[in-house]
């Protein structure tokens, strides 16, 4: 397994854990790269002789997830300047909530958001979560016909230009396939807060091991794949550098 390069980091997140860091990585990326539970991933894992509960496989997920989507995501390329953005329902504990999530031109996800509405302090509050975390405003924006986008982005981004329409938007829409796949397979979210924690480090991970296949030669995504695998170990498997 790699060790990043000698780079140096602030805080070596496995540390005081008896298992190695690789097979953490491995358990936190299985679970969140495939629509596995966490007793699959335990099976899985106990095939290779690693004996470990499923209860500290959700344990890893839940410490550790978060952290290497972020460092995922700062290893990605700037992403593109056309914003697509769309909502749908997911019910949490039986109560009817919203998704918000943004796609660039290529299908990357750029953000997502759960709320309990699908007005237009709710897309406003949406809008400033993606400026905050990418940093630069985008050329353009798609989104459905829901009025409250337009409202908020008179407010928030208002020079951007605004393309409406239910049929421009079909990236924004394919991207909660995953979602609604690891919904049905979690058998619903317990909770805004739980179902905000998975999604935002589901995105990146599951993308990460994702790309858009229909887009490369077969040459190209065994390129793609490898390096992949690469960059995981590095951002995962890290120690501290002495």
């Amino acid at each position: 397994m790699g060790h990043g390069g000698g780079m140096k980091r602030a805080v070596d997140p496995h540390h005081r854990h008896r298992f190695p860091a690789e097979i953490i990585s491995h358990a936190v990326w299985l679970y969140f790269t495939f629509c596995l539970s966490f007793r699959d991933v335990e099976l899985m894992l106990a095939e290779r002789g690693v004996v470990v509960s499923y209860e500290t496989i959700r344990r890893w997920c839940r410490k550790f997830a978060q952290t290497f989507a972020n460092r995922l995501q700062r290893r990605r390329p700037k992403p593109g300047d056309r914003w697509h953005l769309d909502e749908v329902f997911i019910r949490i504990n039986g109560v009817q909530h919203y998704l918000w999530r943004a796609v660039d031109q290529d299908g990357i996800v750029l953000d997502v958001l759960v709320q309990s509405r699908r007005n237009t302090k709710a897309a406003k509050r949406f809008f400033k979560k993606l400026l905050k975390g990418l940093q630069y405003v985008p050329r353009v924006v798609v989104t459905d016909q829901l009025k409250s986008y337009a409202a908020a982005k008179r407010t928030i981004i208002p020079r951007v230009e605004h393309r409406q329409s239910r049929y421009l938007n079909n990236r924004a829409e394919n991207s909660h396939q995953p979602t609604r796949q690891r919904e049905r397979r979690m058998k619903r979210f317990k909770s805004p807060r739980q179902a905000q924690q998975f999604l935002s480090a589901h995105g990146p991970i599951h993308q990460h091991s994702h790309p858009r296949r229909h887009r490369m030669r077969a040459a190209e995504y065994r390129a793609y794949r490898t390096n992949a695998f690469e960059v995981w170990k590095q951002e995962t498997c890290a120690r501290v550098a002495a």
